[in-house]
């Protein structure tokens, strides 16, 4: 029997993002990162600068995960205090760690001032995330992950993480066109491929609602198994022209 893929979750923490100053992009890059591992992500939330809320979500995110990525709160600033939330979480000390201190210090030489003296601070048992950006690091301990918010930072530091993850099989994904039909419209039929085929997943998705364009439904199929999803794709396609809805691959 198959192992079971892994499952990961994203905390985005930041004041900025939950304001709308700031757009997060970092979650969907974090899922075709994670997509493309065979990792699944199956849950995301997004908290501010409050060390409670970042402890609260920190433990039920990593109990009921594989893996949990944070975004964000990394920096030499007062407010952040991801890396003080992370270590009262897990119990640990917050100490300088000395690889971090030699990197920072190389980095800002005679400007090396206490703000930036912070990013040194590991909880106890955490090993390092490179960032090739800025150089000051990220860090794991146990399956959490803390990353940068910065999305060009945070991207960089994915690949120092990519290769401590156990992977999973890939979802294979295909789509089909639907024209001039609403979702509404082949719900039923949907729900009949979804039960005929129980490790099969179909989504629908409309498209030109309300527009004075073409209108219609995108569908979805996606599977860990390429032949079982062909298989379906081939199903429905037949299903939607015996229906006398008109179809093609997208």
């Amino acid at each position: 029997m198959r192992e079971s893929s892994p499952t990961a979750a994203v905390l985005i923490i930041g004041d900025e993002v939950l304001s709308g100053r700031t757009q997060d992009t970092n979650l969907n890059t974090i899922a075709r990162f994670l997509a493309a591992l065979g990792i699944d992500l199956l849950e995301a939330r997004t908290v501010g600068d409050r060390k409670g809320q970042i402890i609260e979500a920190l433990n039920a995110l990593r109990a009921g995960h594989d893996y949990v990525f944070t975004t964000g709160g990394i920096g030499p600033t007062h407010d952040d205090i991801t890396a003080d939330a992370v270590a009262t979480a897990f119990g640990v000390a917050l100490p300088e760690h000395p690889e971090a201190l030699a990197i920072l210090a190389r980095r800002y030489g005679d400007d090396f001032n206490a703000p930036r003296r912070r990013m040194a601070r590991i909880p106890e048992g955490g090993t390092l995330i490179a960032n090739p950006v800025t150089d000051a690091p990220g860090f794991q301990i146990g399956n959490v992950f803390v990353m940068a918010g910065v999305p060009k930072i945070m991207t960089a530091m994915l690949e120092d993480v990519a290769p401590r993850l156990r992977t999973g099989a890939v979802v294979h994904a295909r789509t089909i066109r639907v024209t001039g039909v609403g979702e509404g419209d082949i719900a039923d039929l949907l729900t009949a491929a979804a039960k005929a085929e129980r490790e099969i997943s179909f989504g629908s998705y409309p498209f030109g609602h309300g527009s004075v364009g073409e209108t219609g439904t995108i569908l979805v199929v996606r599977g860990r198994d390429a032949g079982k999803v062909e298989a379906a794709v081939e199903r429905l396609l037949a299903d939607l022209a015996a229906a006398g809805v008109a179809a093609v691959r997208a």
